[in-house]
């Protein structure tokens, strides 16, 4: 007994000292927060500074708050606004005190249509007759689609620039799900809609080559284009260059005029000295474009007219979600928010996303529909809209896409595993039970379904789609035969979607806003966010667990996260799904 309570007492000891450490740190993550913000101190921007751009960080949506333990530890992932960027640079074209921009960019954590936008703000700002220098040790396709937008490129003479072309490799799970005995029982609507491939087959079906095909070479086209215009080298040229594998050697990039000189870092600092007019003993000023756009003074309007930029960015759930995924609460209200305040004259819809819940998007799409009767709704689409991305964004007034933009998709299909094999024959385990009706166990997952069960749920999903492709051809003013000939799951990139009818016309997010402006007969309005961010303390710790988790899982498995991201999807994901086939990732 007495060895009994010798460890009770032990654990209860143990559990309020950790408890209190717990709390110690808490109160000094609180206390280093309060200092920090006491010891910042405001950023000038020193005359003939150069503007640097780290286009390596994470570029999002939206530059997120800076978190307590960000402030308190220091962050390992910086990470900027698209949009921010635009503004960043457009005010740095008349500011007396920025000479020149300094670009360092070796593989740039965005999508395609987002470099596109910062790539077009780039040459924006070569109007202004300020140089552009890029240089960098090592380019990826992507650092290179950036940096070709630079007056100069240089590169590390030992370096490396990869130029070889786009593939798109799909992972399949059939095999490793047949060695595991688990069956994935398909309901789906479109030979297109291929995200359930990865689980039935080992290999892509013709029809998902087919678009796979037509819209990586439509990714890869506005590549070329973006690097032709700027550098000066035909098209057909630069597809040779890739195609036989031309630029191996630093020397060769130079030969081939893909870079201006090969350099080291010391020469490209006395090169931007030089700009500055600073001797080659003084030190550069320098502001990082993170710290000027926090410099940027507010908008000043002489009226109260907004315009509403709505962010829908993420998978598509249902409930609040997060600033990483699109809550059908949370956004359904933002734009609520928005339709009922009078000073707000129009919305822009903005949408990242591949899809996720039919019916989520579907309670989105409502209060698009109710918006759109009493102002003028605008949608950009930015990397990716397709499926539920789409659907959330087919009944604005007008929809604005990029050429490279990935949209359509429309098509859904629902995935329920059978784990009898594995779980009977495998492991053993075995399950019995009563139900008081035919259907009451329907959507079991240890046991296959039945006839009855299949027609029901196919029911359900060809449901699904009618209010999909009924929703569009309302939207696009189409009939429900002509949506369902470009729809069926069919990935489209911008170009195409503008010909079929899909988008109205290609554009940035700054010509979206203006669209919207024109439409509501503003000249004079301030541009509104939503909806809020979420609190960065609060959602530290609503999702500390995850965030966690995700962290080193994310280091664990490397590039093969996405991978095991898919996977995860298809298992957790309930309901009916209008989704993107797949994380399109682009080599």
């Amino acid at each position: 007994m007495r060895e009994f309570f010798k460890y009770v007492f032990a654990t209860v000891v143990g559990i309020v000292i950790s408890t209190f450490i717990i709390a110690l740190l808490f109160f000094f993550i609180i206390i280093g927060f309060i200092a920090s913000i006491g010891e910042e101190k405001a950023i000038v921007v020193k005359n003939n500074s150069v503007l640097f751009l780290d286009l390596d960080q994470a570029i999002t949506e939206r530059t997120p708050e800076n978190s307590i333990i960000d402030k308190f530890v220091g962050s390992e992932q910086k990470s900027i606004g698209f949009y921010d960027v635009i503004k960043a640079l457009k005010a740095a074209k008349t500011d007396d005190n920025i000479e020149c921009v300094y670009i360092n960019v070796s593989a740039p954590n965005a999508g395609m249509a987002t470099m596109l936008e910062v790539r077009n703000a780039l040459i924006d700002f070569k109007k202004s007759k300020k140089p552009i220098i890029a240089y960098s040790e090592i380019y990826s396709q992507g650092a290179y689609y950036l940096a070709s937008a630079a007056n100069k490129v240089y590169l590390n003479p030992q370096g490396a620039l990869e130029f070889k072309g786009f593939s798109s490799e799909l992972t399949f799970f059939k095999g490793a799900l047949d060695k595991l005995g688990i069956e994935a029982q398909i309901i789906r609507v479109g030979n297109y809609k291929s995200a359930v491939e990865p689980f039935i087959t080992t290999k892509m079906s013709d029809y998902n080559r087919q678009q796979v095909t037509a819209y990586v070479g439509g990714l890869y086209q506005t590549f070329l284009e973006g690097i032709s215009q700027t550098r000066h080298i035909s098209t057909d040229s630069l597809f040779m260059l890739a195609n036989d594998y031309k630029i191996q050697l630093p020397k060769d990039a130079l030969s081939y005029k893909m870079v201006d000189g090969l350099r080291y870092k010391d020469e490209i600092l006395n090169e931007l000295k030089n700009i500055t007019g600073k001797d080659k003993k003084s030190n550069l000023n320098t502001i990082s474009i993170n710290d000027y756009i926090t410099n940027l003074p507010a908008e000043i309007t002489s009226g109260k007219n907004k315009i509403a930029v709505i962010y829908a960015n993420g998978d598509i759930v249902g409930g609040e979600g997060s600033d990483q995924q699109i809550g059908s609460e949370r956004i359904s209200r933002a734009i609520r928010k928005a339709r009922l305040d009078d000073d707000i004259k129009a919305i822009v819809l903005r949408v990242n996303s591949g899809g996720g819940s039919a019916l989520a998007s579907d309670v989105i799409w409502r209060e698009v529909v109710l918006s759109k009767k009493v102002k003028p709704v605008i949608a950009s689409f930015g990397d990716v809209a397709a499926s539920g991305g789409y659907y959330i964004g087919c009944a604005a007034d007008s929809i604005f896409v990029q050429p490279n933009t990935i949209t359509g998709s429309i098509g859904v299909f629902g995935i329920i595993p059978n784990f009898q094999n594995l779980l009977n024959n495998k492991l053993g385990i075995t399950f019995d039970g009563v139900k008081t009706g035919k259907y009451a166990d329907i959507m079991s997952v240890n046991r296959p379904l039945t006839a009855g069960e299949r027609f029901i749920i196919q029911t359900d999903v060809n449901h699904v789609y009618d209010s999909f492709i009924t929703r569009v051809a309302d939207g696009r003013k189409k009939t429900k035969a002509q949506v369902d000939s470009i729809g069926g799951g069919h990935v489209w990139i911008g170009t195409d979607a503008v010909k079929n009818g899909l988008a109205d016309r290609l554009g940035s997010f700054n010509d979206a806003i203006k669209a919207a402006a024109k439409k509501a007969k503003l000249s004079d309005f301030k541009v509104v966010e939503y909806p809020e961010k979420i609190d960065p303390l609060k959602g530290f710790l609503s999702s500390a667990k995850e965030n966690i988790s995700v962290y080193y899982t994310k280091k664990e498995l490397g590039e093969n996260y996405l991978i095991f991201k898919q996977m995860q999807k298809a298992i957790v994901n309930s309901g009916v799904q209008a989704r993107m086939d797949y994380e399109v990732k682009i080599k």
